[in-house]
């Protein structure tokens, strides 16, 4: 019997999805994860690592060269110093993260506001800690905060605001002025903000990721996640990490401690090597450049094909509205996609809890495919108007 607090959440609509595109053979653009290797440099650290004897319990904390790695990359890039043995944390990928920090932080009756469509991850773990979601609406195309609607939603019971910057599944990368209008509500009512950046390094066009932390008043009141899947695709790693003041850091490590207590070693050493050696100028233009070309390639082919697509300034996802070609909700929209044009996508329903109704018209399609794939699916899409 599933529990009260997690029973009403049911299996997740990615695997409902993936199971649905196994089925019918469909292709898979539901799902976000590459279906293709990251740089084969990383997986050779990490047969060096097992075969070195790097194979026992790591440090709970995060073992010492990646806590190191991940320290050294957040000044570098973007100039916000963290001691590695006390305030950064490696998770077993960034969704570990978000519960743990939850069930650190959060205590029943605490109220957390999340922006909606979200990471469905998100209501889950407020849920498991004993808090209430508050939500606020990000609305297609533009999917522009309303600051005046965030400061409305805050109350006397409300503790955190989750920030996940570039956004999922929108492809949304929240302005400058956006974020100080965050930051000015966090301080207002002494508000932590549990900021989740793991498309931080995918940014398109003009759009610059700027983490919230770096706001004047931030640091202290921002724990922030990120992980190495979505960088160097190889997401089955499941390496992820937070970074924060010691407090917010070691909230969370009361929690990692007993959920997960450590994340498998060579792993880590591996991506100990990879955030020294592949998060240079050199690879991150060419990583963006990559996912660009595909950016484009899809944002064309939905064009095509009749659906009116919002154009993701990050991530690796695409909304788009489909009403145009289908008399039928988000859910009936997918299935049919899949089972008759055998191409499966995310209903975003699913990524709504007060307005709904925005996601009923709107289809998510991942990118982070290869470009074979990618053409595949296109010769597919191009038949739903014949």
């Amino acid at each position: 019997m599933i529990s009260k607090k997690l029973a009403p959440f049911g299996t997740t609509i990615f695997a409902e999805m993936t199971g649905l595109a196994i089925e019918h053979q469909a292709i898979n653009l539901s799902q976000g994860y590459p279906d293709f290797e990251g740089p084969p440099e990383i997986v050779d650290a990490a047969v060096a690592a097992l075969r070195s004897g790097d194979n026992q319990y790591a440090r709970s904390r995060g073992h010492p060269a990646l806590v190191k790695a991940i320290a050294e990359s957040r000044e570098r890039l973007y100039s916000l110093r963290y001691d590695p043995l006390r305030e950064v944390l490696v998770f077993s990928g960034a969704t570990e993260g978000i519960a743990s920090s939850m069930l650190g932080l959060l205590n029943p009756g605490d109220e957390v506001i999340l922006f909606e469509p979200f990471y469905d991850s998100y209501p889950a773990c407020t849920a498991l800690a004993g808090a209430l979601p508050r939500f606020v609406t990000l609305r297609f195309p533009e999917f522009a905060l309303d600051l005046d609607e965030l400061a409305g939603t805050v109350g006397p019971k409300t503790r955190m605001i989750v920030l996940n910057s570039p956004h999922n599944p929108s492809g949304k990368v929240f302005t400058r002025a956006e974020l100080e209008g965050i930051a000015a509500v966090a301080q207002e009512h002494d508000l932590i903000v549990l900021a989740d950046e793991v498309y931080e390094h995918l940014t398109f066009g003009d759009a610059r990721h700027v983490p919230i932390a770096t706001l004047p008043g931030m640091r202290e009141r921002t724990l922030t996640l990120s992980s190495t899947g979505k960088t160097f695709s190889y997401t089955g790693w499941k390496i992820g990490w937070g970074t924060g003041p010691r407090a917010l850091i070691d909230a969370a490590q009361a929690a990692h401690q007993f959920v997960t207590y450590a994340v498998a070693t060579p792993l880590q050493v591996a991506m100990a090597h990879a955030l020294t050696e592949f998060t240079g100028a050199g690879f991150l233009a060419e990583f963006r450049r990559e996912y660009s070309r595909r950016r484009d390639f899809l944002l064309t082919v939905l064009d095509e094909a009749g659906f009116k697509v919002s154009e993701p300034r990050g991530t690796y996802f695409v909304l788009a509205d489909f009403t145009a070609l289908f008399d039928g909700d988000d859910r009936a929209f997918t299935r049919w996609l899949t089972t008759e044009h055998g191409v499966a996508a995310i209903p975003p329903s699913a990524f709504y809890r007060v307005n709904p109704e925005e996601g009923r018209r709107l289809v998510r399609f991942a990118f982070c495919k290869r470009m074979e794939t990618l053409q595949n699916a296109a010769k597919r899409l191009s038949r739903i108007r014949s």
